[in-house]
């Protein structure tokens, strides 16, 4: 990766929905020379797809919960599957620590939220913490071009 394709990745992390000919101005090259270099990072994995950011609380998820889970390795083969398929999901992460996972859930009531620890605890012990409020949302990492 050179600095244009640096600049790119820095410009679509921005907004995914800049036009090409915007991109093409802002690192100087043609339209079909940014898509094409687009495409190689896409290809390449760097850019690994383009999505919307919402407000969970405007659609009606008003609580937000981290929940920590113990579980053994052994169980990672079905656990992976079974978290895929969890639609109030938003990351599930594999951790150090005293617990082995951490995932981030968004759920329209608290009574969903106990509903779907009770179905997590077949995996393991939890722990779980209530977002109040989030200072510093979801955010790119800064490239330094």
């Amino acid at each position: 990766m050179d600095k244009i394709d640096l600049k790119l990745v820095k410009l679509l992390q921005e907004n995914s929905r800049y036009s090409l000919k915007h991109l093409a101005e802002e690192v100087y090259l043609s339209t079909p020379a940014v898509s094409a270099r687009i495409l190689k990072l896409e290809e390449e994995g760097i850019i690994t797809g383009y999505t919307a950011q919402v407000d969970y609380l405007k659609l009606g998820y008003n609580i937000k919960a981290f929940i920590n889970l113990k579980m053994t390795p052994q169980q990672k083969p079905e656990f992976y599957p079974f978290i895929k398929a969890c639609p109030n999901v938003i990351e599930c992460n594999c951790v150090t620590g005293a617990y082995s996972m951490l995932i981030e859930v968004a759920f329209r009531t608290t009574m969903e939220l106990d509903e779907f620890i009770g179905v997590l605890q077949r995996f393991g012990d939890t722990d779980t913490q209530i977002v109040f409020s989030t200072p510093v949302e979801h955010r790119s990492i800064d490239i330094s071009l």
